[in-house]
């Protein structure tokens, strides 16, 4: 069974952070699922830049999401504050990663949607995590004992957690998740047809 990306747009989302890694995976050959949680299919991102995304949160049954698929949250704001006030995309988020789901994060969607996992239990289970979050947005992830990268450092993956620091860094954020679903050699094909 194939594994697919359930990319979730907010009002006041990042366009890189949103746009960069659903190109990346729809080159790399993943299904890509774009949901906007309100109530159009048009959803306007922080630079003002409108995107159709295919359905909505109340068209979409969150319940379809399996274990092995990996759900992913850009950031920027106000996107970010609205992904982590959307109580039914959160509740899913938390029994995916219950589970052994993987999710992804960029900028300030660490902080903020992250951070409502219990990061603390991962920390006390593993005896450390390592997250990346944009600059000024990572206290949440502190508080619960989270180690933060260095945000020039950008991407890292720890267990099932992605995440990256910021906009710069969405090409390299899109790259491993892909490489989580598909492989490195898939990876590394796209990024070379990207001249990276």
């Amino acid at each position: 069974m194939n594994s697919r990306a359930f990319l979730f747009l907010a009002e006041g989302f990042e366009i890189t952070e949103a746009m960069a890694p659903a190109d990346i995976l729809v080159r790399g050959g993943v299904e890509l699922n774009l949901i906007s949680i309100s109530d159009s299919l048009s959803v306007t991102s922080a630079q003002r830049i409108s995107v159709n995304a295919e359905c909505t949160l109340g068209q979409y049954s969150l319940d379809d999401i399996r274990k092995e698929d990996v759900m992913i949250f850009p950031g920027g704001m106000p996107g970010t504050s609205n992904l982590a006030a959307c109580s039914p995309l959160m509740n899913k988020m938390q029994s995916h990663f219950a589970e052994g789901g993987t999710v992804a994060a960029i900028c300030a969607a660490p902080g903020f949607v992250l951070s409502q996992l219990p990061l603390e239990e991962v920390v006390r289970t593993k005896g450390s995590l390592t997250m990346a979050s944009y600059e000024g947005c990572e206290s949440a992830l502190v508080e619960k004992g989270v180690t933060v990268i260095d945000p020039r450092q950008g991407v890292v993956e720890d267990g099932n957690i992605i995440s990256a620091s910021g906009p710069g860094h969405a090409v390299a954020f899109g790259l491993k998740i892909l490489e989580h679903i598909a492989g490195a050699e898939t990876a590394h094909t796209v990024a070379k047809a990207l001249m990276l």
